[in-house]
């Protein structure tokens, strides 16, 4: 008999200082916040447990409308990093746009979290950034 092993989508939401992490379900149909890492030199390692530990199969990257930013922006960063992501841990990288998430994100943590010292923490709007860009993939791949 075969095992059946679950496996998952993950967001990232680059920054410079942290990167917020979000996982689909087994079924891929719902993102969910996971945790926030920094972004630092254990930053490939912190990604490399959480991909063997939850069978991630394919990555999110978010990325900014390149017409929305200024020339001096972070899409650089983010296309070195993608770059980074597939020699290191072969799996498929996707680039998403990211525009509004942290906007959408942090409506959604002034809703939920009651505690306005609680909402200032950016862990939390890193996070949630990185479940919306994954639910709205999660959303496309859907209705196909």
């Amino acid at each position: 008999m075969t095992e059946f092993v679950e496996s998952r989508i993950m967001a990232l939401d680059f920054g410079m200082k942290r990167i917020g992490v979000a996982l689909s379900d087994s079924l891929k149909m719902f993102a969910y916040v996971h945790t926030t890492i920094l972004n630092d030199s254990k930053t490939f390692v912190q990604l490399e447990n959480i991909i063997k530990e939850k069978n991630v199969i394919e990555i999110l990257l978010g990325i900014p409308n390149e017409n929305r930013v200024s020339k001096t922006s972070i899409v650089e960063d983010i296309k070195k990093f993608k770059d980074k992501l597939e020699k290191r841990f072969l799996l498929k990288v996707i680039f998403w746009d990211e525009t509004y998430t942290s906007s959408i994100a942090q409506q959604r943590i002034i809703e939920s979290v009651n505690s306005k010292q609680k909402r200032k923490n950016k862990d939390l709007l890193d996070m949630h950034s990185a479940a919306i860009i994954l639910q709205e993939y999660l959303d496309s791949i859907k209705s196909k």
